[in-house]
């Protein structure tokens, strides 16, 4: 039996709305229903008509549990998958930086080694950037009296 998920993948949107309904042991009129609200919204064949992804069947099975068995409305479950989705792409986004985290770990450990037949390790430069504020205070409306202006920003020095 060939298994239309190893073809297309979960993200694939395969499924009309009377298979997708039959498969998460819903009526269709209730996936209309979430599609309307914006708990599960399918992806569109050219005619417009709603074409369900297994991801999105998986999600109906989630949201018929938390509104059966757990007693949450349509608007808290909204709330929880748009929490769980924010939550994925937050552990997607610390995923890369771990990763480049790893990576400029490494590299800064390879320049730090001793070269072979060389001296010691190369030196590192490093470069401490400041960015100033460009909006207008209210500080430059009067020229001298901002930083630097005064006998300690001068460079003066009293002895």
């Amino acid at each position: 039996m060939i298994d239309v998920n190893d073809s297309f993948g979960a993200d694939a949107p395969v499924y009309v709305i009377s298979v997708a309904a039959e498969l998460a042991g819903m009526h269709p009129q209730t996936l209309r229903q979430y599609d309307r609200l914006g708990i599960v919204s399918p992806g569109r064949a050219s005619g417009r008509g709603r074409r369900y992804s297994m991801r999105d069947v998986q999600m109906l099975r989630q949201v018929q549990r938390l509104s059966q068995e757990e007693g949450i409305n349509l608007a808290g479950i909204k709330r929880i998958l748009e929490l769980e989705h924010e939550v994925d792409q937050l552990r997607e986004q610390v995923f890369h930086l771990a990763n480049e985290l790893e990576a400029a770990r490494r590299a800064v450990a390879r320049r730090g080694r001793p070269a072979e037949g060389g001296r010691g390790g190369e030196l590192v430069r490093r470069t401490r950037v400041t960015i100033f504020n460009t909006a207008e205070r209210p500080d430059e409306q009067n020229p001298g009296s901002g930083p630097g202006d005064g006998p300690q920003g001068r460079g003066d020095t009293q002895g």
